[in-house]
C-alpha cells in the first residue's frame, strides 16, 4: 500500500467501508474472493499474492 502511494479511501472501493480495510491490513479479516478479483483486475496485485497464505514464526 505505502509502495503504491495508496490510502484506505483508495482501497474502499474494492474491499469496502474504511473499518473493513482496517481489519483486512490489520489480518482480522481474510479477504474474500471478490475483493481478490477487484484488488487484481484494477490495481493489477497478481492473485497469488492476495490468496498466499500468511506464514507466522
Amino acid at each position: 500500500m505505502e509502495q503504491s502511494g495508496l490510502s484506505v479511501k483508495d482501497l474502499e472501493p474494492f474491499i469496502g467501508k474504511s473499518n473493513r480495510v482496517y481489519e483486512i491490513l490489520n489480518r482480522k479479516r481474510p479477504l474474500t474472493l471478490p475483493m481478490i478479483r477487484r484488488l487484481h483486475r484494477h490495481l493489477g496485485i497478481p492473485a497469488e499474492v492476495l490468496i498466499a497464505e500468511t506464514v507466522t514464526r
